[in-house]
């Protein structure tokens, strides 16, 4: 148990400190005698409550302090605008007029400038140059072979017979080959360019239902052709979408007779040039070159076809063979084996090949006029001279 506090007054021995009532006379412990002692009056104090100070309360109404929070965002935001305007460089806020839209000008096509033909250079001639006849040269149409000229060229130029006699150390002039003056430039387009613009089309819209697979058994043509084409990678085609149909693409009938190829139109007949009509070779010729002019630019499969027939001998004997160049050097073993001067007669057709015989050899068609035909006179042997009595 919690001992009760006593109400009672106490007081302590001076001499032996011990605790006293307050009415206590003497000491217990010591003997000690106390004086008796006024008792001092009460006095009563007055407690004064104090109070702490409050702070003076302002109570508003919602509505008011929205207004009044409003206010002050509107003046901090007009104190810093007008900071911000007071430091920027001049000019900064200065209200700029709006444009007003004006229409584009459309820009007029430029006249095309046509450009003057560019001269095509002409190549100056050469002076022909001196040759010397060695033993190696047998005639005038060998000397001719060898430097790509023509042996009438050498003829008028040294002002020699029709025959062109020649001799061992002969001088000659030679004139330079006439140089092939190249074609202008044109505007050919690309192969595959060409190939496109002439190919026939034809446009058409993806219809509901249609599929790339319909629409080429349709036009009888390869679904891969129609993607390539219009440049589709896959095979899915748009309601609405317009798809360029290659009608160059199809696949021929096979029900329709094959078609036959146009012939061109035939040639005209070959100038023969040299040699000369009545030409005489002797047996210092070794070699007779038979030269015509060009009908045109001869197309794959064509040819010149030159017959040469010895009409002097006793059985007519005759070469023919096949060209394509504008001349043709008469085969040695044609030339006569006697001492008599053969007629030899010449002429060149125009041929065309029209497919190969049961052993493969072509088979030629005329494919324009036959030349003139020109005659020459070959002797095979020195004729020998008749021996004085």
């Amino acid at each position: 148990m919690t001992p009760e506090p006593t109400s009672s007054k106490t007081k302590v021995c001076p001499t032996c400190g011990t605790r006293l009532s307050e009415n206590a006379v003497r000491c217990l412990v010591c003997g000690t005698e106390f004086t008796a002692q006024p008792e001092p009056k009460a006095v009563k104090k007055t407690e004064k409550s104090v109070q702490a100070s409050r702070m003076p309360e302002i109570k508003l109404s919602l509505p008011a302090a929205i207004g009044i929070l409003a206010v002050a965002i509107i003046a901090a935001a007009a104190i810093v605008y007008f900071s911000v305007r007071a430091s920027a460089p001049p000019g900064t806020f200065e209200t700029q007029d709006t444009p007003t839209p004006t229409e584009t000008p459309t820009a007029s096509p430029s006249p095309t400038v046509t450009l003057p033909p560019t001269d095509i250079p002409t190549p100056t001639p050469q002076p022909p140059f001196e040759y010397t006849v060695s033993a190696t040269d047998g005639s005038c149409s060998q000397i001719a072979f060898n430097f790509n000229i023509s042996v009438q060229s050498i003829i008028v130029l040294n002002n020699l017979p029709s025959s062109c006699p020649i001799s061992v150390g002969q001088k000659l002039l030679i004139p330079y080959p006439t140089p092939t003056v190249p074609p202008p430039p044109t505007n050919t387009p690309l192969p595959d360019v060409a190939t496109k613009e002439a190919c026939e089309t034809v446009v058409i819209t993806v219809q509901d239902g249609d599929t790339l697979s319909s629409i080429a058994a349709n036009y009888g043509i390869s679904p891969d052709d129609i993607k390539e084409y219009n440049g589709l990678t896959t095979d899915n085609v748009f309601i609405g979408s317009a798809l360029e149909i290659p009608l160059c693409r199809r696949a021929p009938d096979p029900n329709l007779p094959t078609p036959t190829p146009t012939l061109p139109p035939p040639y005209p007949a070959p100038n023969l040039l040299l040699p000369a009509d009545g030409a005489a070779f002797t047996p210092a010729n070794d070699v007779v070159t038979l030269q015509w002019a060009s009908v045109g630019a001869l197309r794959e499969g064509e040819a010149y076809q030159v017959i040469v027939e010895d009409v002097t001998a006793s059985q007519t004997s005759r070469i023919t063979d096949y060209v394509t160049d504008t001349k043709y050097i008469v085969p040695t073993s044609f030339r006569p084996k006697d001492n008599v001067a053969h007629v030899m007669r010449w002429w060149v057709t125009p041929v065309r090949q029209a497919g190969v015989d049961d052993q493969g050899q072509p088979i030629w068609v005329a494919a324009g006029t036959v030349s003139e035909k020109r005659v020459f006179t070959w002797v095979g042997v020195a004729v020998q001279g008749t021996p004085n009595p």
